[in-house]
């Protein structure tokens, strides 16, 4: 197997987990942001505006995202956890691709981002994809079904 080969998986991870820790970070430590992640505001589309000022208007939303986004990111910058990071940042990625492809398809910017971030995702996990075997099983090996769980009666 080639370096490139070997070493693509640590990089997308790297590059994945530093995104979220960045974005993250950014979010946590209300940063303006022009001084750290500069974003496009102009040319966004009302509905887009509307559906992030209801998420700040609700007070927990950015603050709970953010904490996940640095906690993840940081999973994936050590090495550690790493399907677990993976499957915690899955629907924030799906909501990030959603936005953009909907919502704000007008920003090239957050499009290509969103691109690469749904990319990262998907190919660090098809890397890791028996460790999420078992979470598509329809049955897990060795344990009892539904019926089989039900508690027996005790008698005394």
């Amino acid at each position: 197997m080639s370096p490139v080969l070997r070493d693509a998986p640590i990089a997308a991870r790297l590059l994945l987990g530093l995104v979220f820790v960045a974005h993250g970070l950014n979010g946590l430590l209300n940063v303006v942001p022009q001084d750290f992640i500069p974003l496009a505001t102009s040319h966004v589309p009302d509905r887009a505006l509307t559906f992030v000022s209801a998420l700040v208007a609700a007070g927990y939303v950015f603050p709970l995202v953010n904490a996940i986004e640095v906690v993840a990111g940081a999973l994936l910058l050590s090495n550690r956890f790493v399907p677990m990071a993976l499957t915690v940042l899955a629907p924030i990625i799906v909501n990030l691709v959603a936005f953009y492809g909907v919502l704000a398809a007008v920003a090239p910017g957050g499009t290509v981002l969103a691109a690469a971030t749904l990319g990262l995702e998907v190919y660090i996990a098809w890397t890791y994809r028996e460790a999420f075997r078992p979470l598509l099983a329809a049955r897990p090996n060795g344990k009892p079904s539904g019926s089989q769980m039900r508690a027996e009666p005790r008698t005394a």
